[in-house]
């Protein structure tokens, strides 16, 4: 799967507004309340990784949890990026947001 084009990285922005570019990365931090949801939220994810076999780089913080995505073969940001980063969203309204 070829790294997105930036006409086609600016589509795909679109489609996941709460997601940001950082240099060969999408991005998003996630707020839960307190550390045990955000924990959840994390063994949710790390499923997610498992299933598709893409991982992302994953920073917590005490109530926030941050997502880094990229597809290292490829050398920046694929579709597949886009996919998990849905998938996140997805997990994040299902079972946390407010």
């Amino acid at each position: 799967m070829p790294a997105l084009t930036t006409k086609q990285l600016s589509v795909h922005l679109k489609t996941a507004p709460n997601w940001s570019k950082r240099a060969q990365t999408i991005v998003r931090t996630f707020q839960f309340e307190g550390f045990l949801n955000g924990i959840d939220f994390v063994n949710r994810i790390a499923r997610k990784a498992q299933e598709n076999n893409h991982h992302p780089d994953i920073d917590v913080r005490f109530n926030k949890v941050t997502l880094k995505l990229t597809t290292h073969d490829e050398g920046g940001i694929t579709e597949k990026d886009f996919s998990l980063a849905r998938q996140c969203d997805e997990v994040f309204s299902k079972f946390f947001a407010p």
